[in-house]
């Protein structure tokens, strides 16, 4: 009875949760409370660039908080035996933990909080191997079978709730992507059409020209230029409507978070509200901001905690990369520093956009 209010509680958790994220940080609670541990944290697989990302904790010590230590593509036990398929259900069990092991044997017990152990769970949908959870408590014991045949059977729940959100952000992409076919389509088949038989006319009109002053030649070339210039930018249009992966701002910021996280171990947040309608340039301006945001946090700040939010009203989107680390005093900055004041450009370009 109990372990059927544990899934209960567990499966509630992840069907109200609006993200993946605060799906994953819910079971961490639940599970680390329910099994008298303390810590515990979840590995995703990115599903485009195939990388490790931290994608939720609960309590890490202060020595996996550094910077850099939860970096997915760096090495260890649990992500290895994930990797070679020898982390199964069916071999879940409690295993030293290698990224502790440097301040376990320099006796850093206040960097640690005791840790030394985890307990790994493999998160799988239908065979495809999705991600770990590591749960983990000061002197941890040797789990009793019970114990993991119920984390292996949450590990299944979880593995369901990831592969339901992935499936559904692939829908919205290919959604987004059908309606950018359907408008390169229009476009080709009216503007780009419409403009080649104007090219076409005018150049005819342009032979046939006999005693027509020189005013009137040179107004028909400038015609002929713009007509052809409009062409060229009908054809531009359509080869990128069709060229782009069709993907909205808000997925485009996830994916990109995903994999900050999992290069620099720093742990992200990303938080989004509302619907935002922007054109295709704001979008690719916003993203542009928050990659190079990002890139300065991870060479500059010295952070432990990024949170990225977007939030879109009506007329307004905002969008806010707030970080932990050092910062600095913006009336320093050398003059031949750039980053801050070409991002703030955007600001002058006249779409209903902010940056915070």
């Amino acid at each position: 009875m109990r372990d059927i209010e544990i899934v209960g509680a567990i499966a509630t958790a992840l069907n109200s949760s609006p993200s993946v994220q605060q799906a994953l940080e819910q079971t961490l609670a639940l599970v680390t409370e329910l099994l008298g541990l303390r810590t515990g944290w979840v590995w995703l697989v990115d599903s485009e660039t195939g990388h490790m990302y931290s994608a939720a904790s609960r309590n890490l010590p202060p020595y996996l908080q550094e910077p850099g230590r939860m970096g997915g593509e760096s090495w260890c036990w649990c992500i290895e035996q994930f990797r070679n398929g020898t982390l199964t259900a069916r071999n879940v069990d409690v295993m030293e933990c290698s990224r502790l092991r440097p301040a376990v044997r320099a006796r850093q017990t206040k960097l640690t909080r005791g840790l030394a152990h985890h307990a790994s769970v493999p998160l799988s949908f239908q065979g495809q191997p999705l991600g770990i959870m590591n749960i983990t408590a000061p002197a941890m014991r040797r789990l009793t079978k019970p114990e993991l045949r119920l984390l292996s059977t949450i590990g299944m729940q979880v593995g369901i709730a990831i592969e339901r959100a992935r499936l559904a952000e692939e829908s919205a992409r290919l959604a987004r992507a059908d309606e950018r076919t359907r408008l390169a389509r229009e476009i080709h088949d009216t503007l780009a059409q419409g403009l080649a038989a104007l090219a076409l006319q005018i150049e005819t009109a342009l032979r046939n020209v006999g005693k027509d002053p020189d005013r009137v030649r040179e107004r028909l070339e400038q015609a002929l230029n713009t007509a052809r210039a409009n062409l060229d930018e009908a054809r531009r249009s359509v080869t990128e409507l069709r060229a782009t992966s069709g993907k909205p701002l808000a997925q485009a910021l996830a994916a990109l978070v995903r994999e900050f996280t999992s290069e620099s171990g720093i742990a992200v947040t990303f938080d989004v509200s509302g619907t935002c309608a922007l054109s295709r340039e704001t979008e690719a301006e916003l993203f542009r901001i928050a990659q190079q945001a990002l890139t300065n946090v991870r060479q500059h700040s010295n952070a432990r905690a990024v949170v990225v939010t977007l939030t879109c009203t009506k007329r307004i989107a905002t969008l806010t990369i707030e970080d932990d680390g050092s910062g600095f005093d913006t009336r320093r900055i050398a003059a031949d520093r750039h980053g801050i004041t070409g991002n703030g450009e955007f600001l002058h370009l006249g779409q209903d956009a902010e940056l915070d």
